[in-house]
C-alpha cells in the first residue's frame, strides 16, 4: 500500500484560517473515492485523557470580574477604530466587511503579499477590504506591528484577532496561534484597546493537536489580562465547523464517485455556521455586553449534522441514489502510525505527522460542546446563530462550483 498524501486546502474552521483543519481528511477521501482501494487495518483509537481538558474546563467556568469602562462602547460606531487581524484570511474578510457595513472605522492589519503563497498584492488586498483603513505590517513582529499603528496616528478601542495558522504545522501553531495573536493584544494594549474579541476555535475543548494548545495558551493569557485590568475585557469566540470544510466533495459526488464517509458516517457532527453568519456574530461582540468576559461556543442554525446527514441532503439535492463508500478509520490511524515512526529517524517530518493527526481528529471528532466529565458531545448545549443553512451552501456549490473557497497548500512526500 503506498503511503503518499497530497495534501491539498480543505478546512473546517477556519477558524482560520484556518485553514488547514481537515485536509488531510479531505485528500485522504479524494484518492479513495478516484480509487476505491479497499483497505484493512486495526484501528488504534486515540484515547481521550482527561486530565489534558483541566484547562478548557478552569477557561470556560472560571468566574471573571465584568467590571468594565464603557468609553468606547458610548461612542457611535462612526467613532469607535477596530483594528482587525487575520484580515485577509478566509473569515477574517468577512468580519471586516460586517464592521465596515456596521460603521465602524475599520483598521484592516495585512501583509503586503497576502494570500495562500502570497499571491494577492497591495493592491488586491486594497480591494479586498474595501471600506477599510489598511495598514501594511507584520503580526509576527511586534516591533514592525507597533511602528505600524504609531504611524497610524489615531488610538485603537478594539482588536478583533481572526489570525489562524494557514498549516497547523508545528512551528506555524505557535507562531500564529499564539506569538502574533499575543502581538496584536500587546500592540492592541498600548495604543489604547480596551476589549479583545478573538476568533478560536470549539475544538480546542479537547486539545490533541499542536494549534488547540497554542490557542488555549493565548485564551489564558487573554483572560488573565482581563483579571489584572479592570478596564480590559475580552470575547472568546469558538466556532463549529465552517461550510467550506464540508464541501470538499460535493464536485466529486457530482461527477459520479461515491460519497466517502470514516466508519458508519456518525462517528461526528457538527452545527455547520456560515462564514457570514460568524462575521456577524464576531462583530456583534464588540458592542454587546452580554458577550463580555465569556467563552461563547457557537454554531449555525438546525439540527446537528453527521457526515452521513450531509451526504444524504447532498444526493437529495443532486437527484442521484445515495452512494456511499465507508472506510475505517483504523486506516488513518495505521498512516498516522508510520508517519510517527518516521518522525523519529526524520525530524523533518513533524508537520506531516501532526497533519495526519489534525485529519484524523476531524475525522472522529464533533465539532459541538464537550462535557468534560463525561467526554461526551451535546448538540443540545451547543447555541445555534444564523439563518444560513449548509443545505443552502450546497445548493450554490453545485451551481457555481467551489470558487472563492481556496485554501492552504501543504504536501507529504
Amino acid at each position: 500500500m503506498s503511503l503518499c498524501f497530497s495534501l491539498n486546502a480543505f478546512t473546517l474552521q477556519s477558524p482560520e484560517s484556518k485553514s488547514y483543519k481537515t485536509q488531510f481528511t479531505s485528500q485522504f477521501i479524494k484518492q479513495i473515492q478516484v480509487k476505491s482501494t479497499p483497505f484493512t487495518s486495526p484501528s488504534r483509537p486515540f484515547n481521550f485523557n482527561r486530565e489534558r481538558c483541566e484547562l478548557v474546563r478552569a477557561l470556560a467556568t472560571k468566574p471573571v470580574d465584568t467590571a468594565v469602562s464603557a468609553s468606547f462602547r458610548s461612542k457611535n460606531s462612526k467613532d469607535i477604530n477596530v483594528l482587525v487581524v487575520g484580515s485577509t484570511g478566509y473569515i477574517g474578510k468577512f468580519v471586516v466587511k460586517e464592521l465596515v457595513n456596521r460603521g465602524f472605522n475599520v483598521i484592516a492589519v495585512a501583509r503586503g503579499r497576502s494570500g495562500i503563497r502570497g499571491k494577492n498584492s497591495k493592491e488586491d488586498t486594497l480591494n479586498d477590504l474595501n471600506g477599510a483603513n489598511v495598514c501594511f505590517s507584520d503580526v509576527t513582529n511586534l516591533h514592525t506591528m507597533e511602528k505600524s499603528l504609531q504611524n497610524l496616528g489615531f488610538p485603537v478601542d478594539v482588536v478583533v484577532s481572526c489570525l489562524a495558522s494557514r498549516t497547523g504545522g508545528v512551528k506555524d501553531s505557535w507562531k500564529i496561534d499564539y506569538e502574533a495573536t499575543k502581538n496584536s493584544l500587546v500592540a492592541g494594549k498600548k495604543f489604547g484597546a480596551s476589549h479583545f474579541v478573538l476568533l478560536s476555535a470549539i475544538c480546542v475543548q479537547k486539545p490533541l493537536l499542536e494549534f488547540q494548545q497554542a490557542k488555549l495558551k493565548f485564551e489564558a493569557e487573554l483572560m488573565k489580562e482581563a483579571e489584572e485590568d479592570d478596564g480590559f475585557t475580552y470575547s472568546i469566540v469558538r466556532p463549529t465547523a465552517f461550510f467550506k470544510s464540508l464541501g470538499g466533495q460535493v464536485e466529486l459526488v457530482k461527477d459520479g464517485k461515491p460519497y466517502v464517509m470514516f466508519g458508519d458516517g456518525k462517528l461526528c457532527a457538527c452545527k455547520p455556521i456560515s462564514e457570514q453568519d460568524l462575521a456577524s456574530f464576531i462583530a456583534d461582540c464588540v458592542l454587546s455586553q452580554d458577550k463580555i468576559n465569556q467563552v461563547l461556543p457557537v454554531g449555525g442554525p438546525g439540527k446537528a449534522l453527521t457526515p452521513l446527514e450531509q451526504g444524504e441532503i447532498l444526493f437529495k439535492l443532486l437527484g442521484k441514489e445515495p452512494k456511499f463508500l465507508k472506510v475505517p478509520i483504523g486506516i488513518m490511524d495505521f498512516a498516522i502510525g508510520i508517519l510517527d515512526f518516521l518522525v523519529k529517524i526524520f525530524p523533518w517530518m513533524e508537520d506531516a505527522a501532526e497533519f495526519g493527526k489534525i485529519g484524523r481528529y476531524y475525522a472522529a471528532e464533533s465539532m459541538l460542546i464537550l462535557d468534560p466529565e463525561t467526554g461526551e458531545y451535546s448538540a443540545e448545549k451547543t447555541p445555534s446563530y444564523g439563518k444560513d443553512t449548509l443545505e443552502e451552501f450546497y445548493a450554490k456549490v453545485i451551481r457555481e462550483g467551489m470558487a472563492g473557497q481556496e485554501l492552504g497548500e501543504q504536501s507529504i512526500f
